[in-house]
């Protein structure tokens, strides 16, 4: 599918932001220090090689950091398409059985047969009304492109 495809695409507003500031914070503390290490007299000698890896350190930091950007769920006349932090998933509609948001999750999860469930990180608990707008639009396309069991 197309990007043109999904009717809902969302992403999670303050994780995202969070992850940026920390990237950023990461990258600016490592390069700091690498560039105070030859300044630094505490009577070890650190070479060029050793501040370039304190900042490589920083970036990779960073890096990790800003996995917590992926998360983003599509929906449209295919499915459901899940994506967490290393994984994606597309989930066909006649699997399907829900979006929940548990009392005290921090995400919601899309529920699939057998009792078992797909963790939605790109909604989240924290963004609050965007959340809220989220799952009720999820709610409107469930019904209108969702198989039902007797279908």
């Amino acid at each position: 599918m197309t990007d043109g495809d999904w009717d809902l695409e969302v992403r999670s507003k303050k994780s995202a932001r969070y992850a940026i500031a920390a990237a950023v914070l990461l990258v600016v503390a490592h390069t700091t220090v690498a560039i105070l290490l030859r300044v630094s007299p505490t009577g070890v000698y650190f070479r060029t090689a050793d501040q370039i890896a304190m900042a490589g350190i920083g970036f990779l930091l960073a890096g990790v950091a800003l996995l917590l950007t992926r998360p983003r769920i599509r929906v449209g006349k295919n499915g459901v398409a899940v994506r967490n932090i290393f994984s994606e998933r597309l989930i066909e509609w006649d699997l399907v059985r829900g979006l929940s948001f548990p009392d005290g999750a921090i995400w919601a999860r899309v529920d699939i047969p057998d009792d078992e469930f797909i963790p939605v990180m790109a909604i989240q608990s924290n963004d609050r009304e965007h959340a809220v707008a989220a799952v009720r639009t999820f709610r409107s396309l469930e019904a209108k492109y969702s198989v039902g069991p007797n279908d």
